[in-house]
């Protein structure tokens, strides 16, 4: 097996993945896809430096109806209002991660009743589930014994990670009540404590661990 530290490609389901190249999605509905711009870049040296992933320090930006989006392993989407899925979208999104992509999305607050509608679309018949605080996506490269860690509060709700699968394997992972993405950007644009934004580092470093090895 080649080291994860090299770039290498997987084919599966008859479609060719990079497999350390990670994109933003681009979606419609006017929300804001391209929220918290400093902090894919933030996670991706962080990940490079400290569980020896070789990530193009520059992430892509696909559209979740684009044949592009087969060149990442990884995509995360975050904002903060309204996503829409068309029809095409839904089923190339639906295809990408049947084939052995990913999706992380990190609500930024506001996404969540649209996302939860829109992921319906990809996949009427599944449900997203809670993740159990033992699931080694919380573990992998980082301990957090509690599950999600908050980084930013909003509604004094509780952090929770929810997930789509596919027969025992996780596709989609939705990170509610934490506000991940506003912890990895560069740490002037939310004065966060150097120890909130190690958190999230780390629990980001957490997700690519267990994606590019799952």
């Amino acid at each position: 097996m080649k080291n994860i530290g090299l770039v290498i490609f997987l084919f599966t389901g008859g479609f060719l993945l990079q497999a350390q190249e990670i994109a933003v999605l681009k979606y419609d509905g006017g929300g804001d896809w391209y929220g918290n711009p400093t902090s894919l870049p933030n996670l991706i040296e962080f990940c490079n430096e400290n569980i020896q992933t070789s990530i193009n320090s520059q992430p892509g930006t696909v559209e979740a109806s684009s044949p592009d989006i087969f060149q990442y392993a990884f995509v995360h989407m975050t904002g903060h209002g309204n996503v829409f899925f068309s029809s095409e979208a839904a089923e190339n999104l639906r295809t990408y991660l049947l084939s052995g992509g990913f999706l992380h999305i990190d609500d930024n607050y506001g996404m969540n009743e649209f996302i939860r509608r829109e992921l319906k679309k990809v996949f009427p018949d599944k449900e997203l589930l809670e993740l159990p605080s033992t699931h080694p996506i919380f573990s992998t490269a980082y301990p957090f014994p509690n599950g999600l860690p908050k980084i930013h509060e909003h509604d004094a709700k509780p952090p929770q990670a929810f997930g789509l699968f596919e027969n025992d394997r996780l596709i989609c992972l939705f990170t509610y009540e934490s506000d991940l993405g506003d912890g990895w950007e560069n740490e002037q644009v939310h004065n966060d404590p150097e120890e909130v934004r190690l958190k999230a580092l780390q629990m980001g470093a957490n997700i690519i661990k267990y994606v590019f090895e799952n």
